[in-house]
């Protein structure tokens, strides 16, 4: 093995040499090599075996190897140079040049397709008036020879386009598993995306929630106090409407003359919303003409109390509106002319109309398939179904329902099966069936803290949500689990007081007891239809309808059992009361028994004097006719009484 090293060396003469050390197992080797650059030598030598010894290093003097002198020569020669400024560009230079491509003409043109209109008079939600304007077209003489003339040309075109399917998903299933897959591992989850906040120095109740029917990009929010008369100094009579992409300010504020308690949009025209009031009142706006309401209902034909829901009503000219409040009462309303009210039902059960039975509302419900049937739920725990075509007021109210233990905030059909409502109170919800009126089909177990509203989603039949007073907010999946909420979140620490949901079911607004209007986005999977969930929620609202049917029944058959039976044991005890008598009676009774018993044993004595007193009578006869008629060995004494009658017989003639 062989290790190099070089070493430089200088001297007086001119030249330099450089030394190459080579080292061996056997020594040191040693070569100079002439270098004409280098100036400083240093010899390192070292034999092999000393390589790889550890280093002890010490300290020594300093050595001085150089010492320059000044020198006074170069010292006058020495002048210092004026400094300067100077730019430099190390960028090329550019000249400028300009082209011009060949214009190409453009012009704008519009095209309008319009399919399934309908005229203005047909309302297109009415079931009755579009089969009524359907059957009156088809009896039109040109539509029966339109359809005659093109019948040929399109049934050509049907044929060949049911030739083959273009459309045809040849791996459907497969993707419909993976997709099944997917939701199965994700877990439900919501996040907040945006937070409205009350910009009021005085905070209030988020009461009422109401998103735009166009898009859903815009949400409304009342605000006010509903506890009675702790209203504090101050405090503002405004309402807002929030664009869900800015929290920062409201894009309208409604300027009510009292805090507003519910809000509707129109479903037919977006620029107009209704109002109730807290002291009653109803009121409409038209966001293109400001914040102040266009008109307002006349106070002394409104409601009493605080109008807790308004609901727009589906009609031909979009303007009619119902409303009720804990008065007692359902108003109607035309808001082209809001003096007094176009009709009035009194929620009286006694269906006598009189205001002071009349059950106190905070809910209302509407389903535009039904347009002549609506719900009221009360203060009570009741909800009152009702039928406004009925001829007379008292045939409006049809029945109630009863089950619940405190007042119903919520009360909505189910959008995919309205046979099928939900009930938002105390501490439970329930879902009920129109069949059953005893009790509820379906119920959640009973919470910690007190329910306060809930709402169905819209895209999913089995799926509901509920807010609660402890600030949480459960999304309920029946398909999925019954005891439990699929998905319970924590939205703030205040109570939460409202809720709605986005058409397309992704987007959860909660209104809380601060003013605080939350804005929640849902996992895919609570809001996308699972395959056969319409199906699978249907055959569990059946079966379990069956089941409460069968539970009535019998129900039923107990409550006779035991009314006969009660029947019965009053009709025995009133047998025992008609037999009663009075302390006297029952004295003059037994008297009267005591006297019999004694006259009939004096009779009884006196029978038996008279017989002792006829056999002795016939003993001394007897005697007498054995010492003189009788002949000898007859003895008719020591006969019986009988034999002696029957002797005496024989012989008296």
């Amino acid at each position: 093995m062989y290790l190099c090293g070089f070493s430089a060396q200088t001297g007086c003469s001119s030249k330099n040499k450089a030394i190459l050390v080579i080292s061996s197992p056997r020594g040191l080797v040693g070569k100079s090599l002439t270098c004409c650059t280098m100036e400083i030598v240093y010899e390192y030598v070292k034999k092999r075996s000393e390589f790889g010894r550890p280093c002890n290093f010490s300290d020594r003097p300093a050595d001085l190897h150089l010492d320059i002198q000044p020198d006074a020569e170069l010292a006058a020669c020495f002048f210092a140079l004026d400094s300067r400024d100077v730019g430099m560009q190390c960028a090329a230079d550019m000249s400028e040049h300009e082209v011009n491509t060949e214009r190409i003409e453009s012009e704008s043109r519009g095209i309008n397709h319009v399919e399934g209109g309908w005229p203005n008079n047909v309302n297109p939600q009415e079931i009755e008036h579009t089969m009524r304007f359907r059957k009156k077209v088809e009896k039109d003489e040109n539509y029966i020879k339109a359809i005659l003339k093109l019948g040929t040309q399109m049934e050509y075109s049907i044929k060949q386009n049911n030739t083959i399917d273009i459309y045809e998903e040849y791996f459907e299933e497969e993707q419909v598993e993976e997709e099944e897959m997917t939701d199965a591992k994700e877990q439900p989850a919501a996040k907040t995306i945006n937070v409205f906040r009350d910009p009021n120095e005085v905070k209030r109740t988020a009461s009422s929630l109401s998103w735009h029917p166009d898009g859903n990009h815009k949400l409304a929010v009342g605000y006010s106090c509903l506890e009675f008369q702790r209203a504090a100094k101050g405090m503002s009579f405004d309402s807002y409407i929030w664009d869900i992409e800015n929290r920062n300010q409201p894009e309208l504020t409604l300027k009510p003359v009292s805090p507003l308690v519910s809000l509707e949009y129109n479903p037919k025209d977006s620029h107009i919303l209704l109002g109730g009031s807290y002291n009653g009142q109803i009121a409409y706006w038209d966001t293109r003409k400001g914040g102040q309401p266009v008109e307002m209902s006349a106070i002394e034909h409104s409601h009493r109390d605080p109008v807790y829901k308004v609901i727009w009503l589906q009609s031909k000219t979009g303007t009619d509106a119902f409303s009720t409040s804990t008065d007692g009462q359902v108003l109607w309303w035309d808001i082209r002319n809001m003096k007094e009210p176009t009709e009035r039902l009194v929620l009286d059960p006694s269906k006598k109309e009189n205001l002071e039975n009349a059950l106190t509302a905070v809910s209302l419900e509407f389903e535009t398939t039904m347009p002549t049937k609506f719900m009221v739920g009360t203060e009570q725990g009741l909800v009152v179904a009702c039928n406004r075509k009925a001829k007379t007021p008292a045939e409006k109210i049809v029945c109630t329902y009863s089950g619940h233990r405190g007042p119903i905030y919520a009360l909505q059909r189910n959008p995919f099966f309205p046979k099928y409502f939900l009930t938002v109170a105390d501490w439970t919800a329930r879902i009920w069936s129109e069949d059953i009126r005893e009790s509820s089909i379906m119920s959640t177990t009973f919470d910690m803290a007190y329910l306060m509203d809930g709402c169905w989603s819209p895209v999913r039949p089995s799926v509901f949500f509920t807010v609660k007073m402890d600030g949480t907010v459960d999304v309920w999946d029946f398909l999925f689990k019954q005891n439990n909420p699929t998905l319970s979140l924590k939205v703030c620490d205040e109570a939460l007081c409202s809720v709605r949901v986005q058409s397309n079911g992704r987007l959860l607004a909660c209104g809380s007891q601060l003013g605080t209007a939350t804005l929640l986005e849902i996992s895919p999977g609570l809001y996308t239809m699972q395959r056969n969930e319409r199906a699978l929620a249907n055959e569990m609202f059946e079966r379990e309808t069956r089941r409460e049917k069968i539970l009535e029944a019998r129900l039923r058959e107990i409550r006779l059992k035991e009314r006969s039976r009660l029947e019965q044991v009053k009709e025995e005890e009133v047998q025992d009361a008609e037999g009663e008598e009075s302390p006297e009676e029952l004295i003059a009774r037994a008297e009267k028994e005591f006297f019999q018993i004694v006259e009939a044993e004096i009779m009884k004595w006196k029978k038996e004097v008279e017989k002792e007193k006829v056999c002795s009578k016939i003993d001394r006869l007897i005697h007498a006719v054995n010492s003189v008629l009788l002949p000898e060995g007859w003895s008719i004494c020591e006969s019986p009484f009988d034999t002696r009658i029957q002797g005496w017989n024989k012989i008296l003639p």
